[in-house]
């Protein structure tokens, strides 16, 4: 781990400070981990009002251009062309391999400008990709500074509408630019109803403090963020899916629309059309530990003859639920739920069930 004077800081520090937040490092960044109230209260806090998350360790790329979308659909398996201005789609870089190098979400903002969110940890070799195919196309990538807050619960859109924006009319994977400068979507990493707001920095400060003067909105740190994604069965780059795991390894396809599936001629086209061709080796599923004793990432899975049967690669302890919650690779043969498995934890055997994912249902707003 980087010592912390190498760190970056986030742009509003001082406020998160001032909160009582416990610092760690993550991906490079100096991030909130918990604040006063800890863990487990900022977590049922987000499901039952609003979380407010610092998530300005992600980066956003701005690509434009007559040959934007072409160049998204070289490096992305969709169609940029096919969805209208304003939505937004959760796809992902490929390498030749079919290998995730990341997951990403893409949002059309009109026939010739594309805002692509990636993660922070692959931030710098995100824009060297791009930057290394966007030669053979006529288009410009752009990395944009900006402060990046998630405003996350069943409150989060009042909330917004108090702070004097409307966004009533964006459903789940929608986005808009509500002034210059700024890009706010409908989108989230807890599988609650929530937005993402990249906003300039002079503008941020004002616009969190103004959301937590409502006591229904409070800060929530990194721990949160992760138990909260974990119920709602959501990856995390690097630890459920990296450059080894297809999308379809990881129960991804569905992101891959079935006519670019078949057709594209996306990087990695061909390596997933074969994988798809054989069938999967693993598949990411759902697991339930039983007891109260959370089984979490690299704990090894065996079938109930002892015989290896995959990986954890997510766990923890669910507090919406009640009890542990974990993700991981098993044995197509195993996937089922209701599958009975072993977990070893700590020379321990640890029995497991194999689960639906999620964990939680979403309740993100989505049109009819």
């Amino acid at each position: 781990m980087a010592d912390s004077g190498e760190l970056r800081q986030l742009p509003l520090k001082e406020l998160h400070e001032e909160a009582g937040a416990t610092f760690g490092a993550f991906a490079g960044w100096s991030m909130p981990l918990t604040y006063k109230a800890g863990v487990m209260k900022e977590h049922l806090h987000t499901r039952e009002h609003a979380g407010l998350f610092d998530i300005s360790h992600m980066k956003l790329v701005l690509v434009t251009g007559p040959q934007a979308a072409e160049f998204i659909a070289q490096l992305c398996p969709f169609n940029p062309a096919a969805i209208a201005d304003g939505n937004s789609k959760y796809t992902f870089f490929l390498n030749e391999k079919a290998g995730i190098i990341d997951d990403l979400i893409v949002t059309r903002l009109g026939p010739q400008r594309f805002m692509i969110v990636a993660n922070a940890g692959n931030a710098a070799r995100d824009i060297a990709h791009m930057e290394s195919h966007a030669e053979a196309f006529d288009c410009a990538i752009e990395p944009l500074d900006r402060v990046f807050l998630a405003v996350q619960g069943p409150d989060a859109g009042d909330l917004m509408s108090k702070a004097g924006f409307d966004l009533n009319h964006l459903m789940f994977m929608q986005a808009t630019e509500p002034q210059p400068g700024w890009f706010v979507s409908r989108s989230g990493y807890t599988g609650e109803d929530g937005f993402e707001l990249a906003i300039p920095v002079e503008d941020a400060k004002a616009l969190a403090v103004n959301l937590l003067s409502d006591e229904r909105c409070q800060w929530t740190g990194l721990a949160a963020r992760d138990s909260l994604r974990l119920e709602a069965g959501l990856c995390l780059h690097g630890q459920d899916i990296d450059e080894s795991t297809t999308p379809l390894d990881a129960a991804l396809t569905w992101a891959i629309p079935k006519a670019v599936r078949e057709t594209g001629g996306f990087n990695g086209a061909e390596a997933l059309r074969a994988a798809i061709a054989a069938g999967a080796k693993q598949k990411r599923v759902g697991l339930q530990p039983d007891g109260r004793q959370p089984v979490r990432a690299g704990a090894a899975l065996f079938d109930r003859d002892g015989k290896p049967a995959g990986r954890v690669t997510s766990g923890g302890f669910g507090p919406s639920v009640g009890h542990p919650v974990s993700m991981g690779y098993v044995a197509p043969n195993l996937a089922a739920p209701g599958t009975g498995i072993v977990a070893e934890v700590r020379g321990k055997q640890v029995p497991v069930t194999v689960s639906s994912l999620p964990f939680v249902p979403p309740r993100t707003r989505r049109g009819t």
